[in-house]
């Protein structure tokens, strides 16, 4: 069961970076500013969903391990807490992007660029570190 509890968390996190690079494809191919608020509004919901399977899956290996607070535990909730928050403050930009303002789109992609860079980090770095 324990053994089938990491797999699960570790698939939830292959699943958030798969997410994250489509994102990244979605985001360099937008041209149109309604668009790509559209794609996203659709989109969005999934990469919630991924994020949420690894903190559910986290909380259950955590609960199943007499809630040890390890280094490396408390290291994945605040990256957890990381990228939630950096995907707030993305969709937040995005929402109240104005569209009539010039360049906004070009802005934008270039500071969701780097969101999504610095998730993909976090996500990678607690990776290895568990992984290795």
């Amino acid at each position: 069961m324990y053994d089938m509890g990491i797999a699960t968390h570790n698939y939830g996190v292959i699943f958030i970076l798969i997410v994250i690079i489509i994102n990244v494809f979605m985001l360099l191919r937008a041209n149109d500013i309604d668009k790509y608020k559209r794609s996203m509004l659709l989109f969005t919901p999934i990469g919630s969903t991924a994020i949420g399977i690894i903190v559910f899956t986290g909380v259950i290996m955590m609960a199943a391990k007499h809630l040890d607070f390890t280094i490396e535990n408390i290291a994945m909730i605040v990256f957890s807490i990381a990228i939630i928050y950096l995907e707030v403050i993305r969709s937040l930009k995005l929402k109240y992007l104005k569209k009539k303002e010039e360049n906004a789109l070009l802005k934008y992609k270039s500071f969701a660029f780097k969101v999504y860079v610095l998730e993909v980090l976090i996500t990678l770095s607690i990776s290895f570190w568990m992984w290795a």
